[in-house]
């Protein structure tokens, strides 16, 4: 493997690791936390959503003010969000302490 494609992947590793720690580092819903690559971003409003999340490629200022708009989820409960299952009230898990740390 290329030292390039190396650092792509430590980079998105630590990127995520950053992203979850933030958001309070386990499912908002479940309270899952085994797996980082499990945890998954749902916009609230999905209306309000200005890009996802499957590039962190972008400035860390740019990314928290859309973390705002979000909470952090397991698989699983992301999935029922989706269909429907769970229909409380969803509020952002977003740390701005947190978000300063890093």
């Amino acid at each position: 493997m290329s030292r390039a494609y190396e650092y792509v992947k430590v980079f998105r590793h630590k990127r995520k690791a950053n992203v979850v720690y933030v958001m309070g580092e386990k499912c908002c819903l479940c309270g899952y936390d085994k797996c980082l690559s499990a945890l998954e971003l749902h916009h609230i409003d999905p209306n309000e959503k200005e890009f996802d999340f499957h590039n962190l490629n972008m400035s860390w200022d740019k990314i928290q003010i859309e973390l705002q708009k979000c909470i952090l989820v397991c698989a699983n409960c992301h999935r029922e969000i989706h269909a429907g299952l769970i229909e409380q009230e969803l509020k952002t898990s977003f740390n701005p302490q947190r978000a300063e740390e890093i």
